[in-house]
């Protein structure tokens, strides 16, 4: 527990049929504060140790943690096809400044569904010519899914990077209907 009495709450979930492997969710009293693709044995140690020291507090793994049941859910029904905009409280925590700024801005202005490229979401945030620093930004992204940086694309259409790696971005986007899904 930290000097605030905060402390962090973590759970594994599958992530159904969505060809995204397993996400590592965490949630503070303030929302939820983390998602970690890949969530395998390696993959959580190092999230795990991260989320202790950035945010100076205990980390507990909780399955059954009421601060975690209302986004297991929501994940649960987006990997079902049947929520289409996460309404969750999200702590901030781990993001600040111009990426913050970039990342609040895609949380709310880029739907389901839909792409926009690296230089528009930069103009959006009233810096144009900021694209690279977009795409840093998304690589910042503590809250993948929830905050959709795979909706985030080159503007020649290409897929551009993602942290979760290429072949989740396209099950994303598959599943958002944006690419066709794959034949095999």
């Amino acid at each position: 527990m930290n000097s605030d009495g905060q402390f962090v709450e973590w759970a594994v979930i599958g992530s159904g049929d969505s060809g995204v492997g397993p996400l590592l969710l965490a949630a503070t009293d303030a929302g939820l504060v983390c998602v970690a693709f890949h969530a395998g044995p390696a993959v959580r140690r190092k999230t795990l140790a991260q989320l202790r020291t950035r945010l100076g507090t205990d980390v507990t793994e909780a399955p059954g943690s009421v601060r975690l049941a209302e986004p297991i859910r929501q994940f649960a029904a987006y990997f079902a096809g049947e929520l289409r905009a996460f309404t969750l409280p999200l702590d901030w925590s781990l993001s600040a400044g111009f990426n913050r700024q970039v990342l609040r801005e895609l949380a709310t202005g880029v739907p389901y569904g839909t792409v926009v490229g690296y230089g528009d979401l930069a103009e959006r945030v009233g810096q144009p010519g900021a694209a690279q620093a977009v795409g840093a930004a998304m690589g910042s992204n503590p809250l993948p899914v929830v905050v959709p940086c795979h909706r985030v694309v080159e503007s020649d259409g290409e897929l551009g990077g993602f942290g979760g790696g290429l072949e989740t971005k396209r099950a994303l986007l598959a599943l958002e209907g944006v690419l066709p899904q794959p034949l095999f």
